[in-house]
């Protein structure tokens, strides 16, 4: 393995991690985290089996990035309150037009929901 190759593996081993985690604090599915993620329910099982990692060049990447964005952005705002965070995740939000959790499944969707908290964490 080359030494420009490793961190690379070691940034989308710590990301693949992350959003497991960040999935079982939220009780989100296999096929919920796919969806958000753009992957298929049978590579979110090897990724929550530790057996595959998000590709740092990849969507997917990207999207596991904002989903870490939002979970750390409503840990601060709640002050680490997982249930709380699950139970706003999970509540209609008129300025959402929707539940955040239903928001996240696209790509936009996701960035607004984290640009919705990030510009109302700042006004706190």
């Amino acid at each position: 393995m080359s030494v420009l190759a490793r961190p690379l593996q070691e940034k989308a081993g710590a990301l693949s991690g992350a959003v497991v985690r960040i999935s079982d604090f939220w009780s989100l599915s296999n096929a919920k985290l796919a969806t958000v993620l753009g992957l298929s329910p049978a590579t979110v099982s090897r990724l929550r089996a530790g057996t595959t990692a998000l590709d740092p060049a990849s969507k997917s990447f990207e999207a596991g990035q904002f989903l870490l964005r939002l979970f750390r952005s409503l840990d601060a705002l709640l002050g680490s309150d997982d249930n709380a965070a699950k139970a706003w995740l999970n509540t209609v939000n008129l300025d959402l037009d929707g539940k955040p959790i239903d928001r996240i499944d696209t790509m936009r969707g996701l960035m607004e929901v984290c640009d919705y908290v990030d510009f109302y964490r700042a006004r706190v």
